[in-house]
């Protein structure tokens, strides 16, 4: 069993800058409530368990519950601690959003298979949403609705045009609001109108794994941190572990690590393209303040293909921004003021705000802008998330879970023999600074009609 020793230390940046609150740190807004612990695991990893999951986030614990109530021996393995990836480092959006719209999947693929994804992504909300109501994880979880405000009338128009064809084909409401309505969601001049999704919410990603990780120890899991995963190997009795703290023999294995694959798994490394996020978190305000800019208190976006997100703290009163995702910085600090500044020019009361986090945690899409979950040489795995991560992350634990079981509802449209990668691509996301830029002036064009 994990005993858990002390707290990570916070990495404290001293800045000199009216930019920074003086509490100012790099680091996850969301380990104040949830601190990142650092964890006794086991000296050397050796023996022979049902299920070794390799990465501790939502994937990897949630497949791990299930799979121990179904009685399997289960344990966890990670490079860093349990959850020091994107699990306790995004921005708690909730969500059944891709980059691929109805319509663009059904003049690609079919309508059947259009309708097919979009019921998956709201099975997997709502299956989010049961799932923490069941286990009582108290995460500030909350239906707020979403807000997507458009950037130029020709993106305004792009929208409803494309959420009208996903009502029409899959029955999501929505409601539009006009560009002199802006102002009932954000206090903002900075869009052409947008639309209201309904019945999306929002959580706190550092409770919520800290919820599972707790739920997972008490069915008897074992957690290995600091153990890098070196190869996969197969015998006739199973699969071989090599791992930095020794050996161990698995009946299967699960690969859940997203951003954070590594090439001990070549075939994966070469179809999942990790890059960087950046959100920061500004000192505490007036409530008062937050009513008036942000006044439905949802989660907000917007229309560009290189997003600019906010929302409120679920527990105090701040507010999150997130955006330049994608840039080339190992460290979110340089790129604070930058974000402060794109904070006030969308949201023009909070002229003068200072910073008390910013943070950069590693995400990861695909070629194809879809997530995938499959088997490949009889290593299961669910990765690429593409900004849907938490309730996805929740379904293909669940998924993967019953796969290995062997009961319940193993089916996914996710699923498919073809998981796309490029010539050449060996894993380092070299271009991605290069799309971002694509995709800048893409949306700058069609602004400009």
């Amino acid at each position: 069993m994990l005993h858990m020793v002390s707290e990570v230390p916070p990495k404290k940046i001293t800045v000199d800058s009216d930019v920074f609150a003086p509490d100012f740190r790099e680091e996850p807004y969301w380990w104040s409530a949830a601190p990142l612990s650092a964890a006794a695991g086991p000296q050397t990893v050796s023996g022979k368990v049902d299920v070794a999951i390799v990465g501790g986030g939502i994937t990897g614990l949630v497949a791990a519950l299930h799979l121990a109530r179904g009685g399997a021996d289960v344990i966890v393995l990670d490079s860093q601690e349990i959850g020091e990836g994107a699990a306790r480092r995004n921005a708690g959006f909730v969500g059944r959003t891709l980059k691929r719209s109805v319509s663009w999947l059904a003049a690609k693929h079919g309508t059947e298979h259009a309708v097919r994804v979009y019921r998956e992504l709201d099975e997997a909300l709502a299956g989010l949403g049961s799932f923490i109501e069941r286990e009582k994880i108290d995460c500030h979880f909350k239906v707020c609705g979403r807000f997507i405000a458009a950037n130029s009338k020709a993106h305004f128009d792009a929208l409803i045009a494309e959420l009208d064809d996903t009502r029409r084909e899959v029955g999501f409401e929505y409601s539009v609001v006009e560009k002199h309505q802006v102002h009932t969601e954000l206090a903002s001049d900075r869009y052409h109108g947008g639309a209201v999704i309904p019945d999306l919410g929002s959580l706190h990603p550092g409770l919520y794994h800290a919820g599972l990780a707790r739920k997972v120890l008490d069915e008897g899991v074992r957690f290995a941190p600091s153990t890098k995963v070196l190869s996969i190997d197969s015998n006739r009795v199973g699969k071989v572990v090599k791992t930095s703290r020794g050996d161990l023999v698995a009946s299967h294995v699960i690969v859940a690590t997203n951003g954070y694959t590594s090439r001990a798994f070549d075939w994966l490394m070469r179809r999942v393209i990790p890059f960087r996020g950046f959100i920061v978190a500004t000192e505490i305000l007036p409530a008062t303040m937050i009513d008036r800019v942000m006044p439905r208190r949802r989660t907000y976006l917007d229309t560009k293909m290189n997003i600019d997100f906010l929302r409120p703290a679920p527990d105090s009163s701040r507010i999150l921004f997130g955006g330049m995702t994608g840039t080339n910085s190992p460290q979110a600090t340089p790129l604070a003021e930058q974000l402060r500044d794109r904070l006030v020019q969308i949201l023009p009361d909070l002229d003068g705000v200072r910073l008390s986090r910013a943070w950069t945690g590693q995400c990861a899409g695909t070629f194809d802008f879809m997530p995938h979950i499959g088997v490949k040489e009889g290593v299961h795995f669910a990765l690429g998330y593409n900004f849907a991560g938490l309730p996805l992350g929740t379904h293909f634990g669940e998924k993967l879970a019953a796969r290995i079981l062997q009961k319940g509802d193993q089916t996914s449209v996710f699923d498919v023999e073809r998981f796309p990668t490029m010539p050449l691509y060996n894993g380092s996301p070299w271009f991605v600074p290069l799309a971002m830029r694509y995709f800048d002036w893409h949306d700058g064009r069609i602004a400009r009609g």
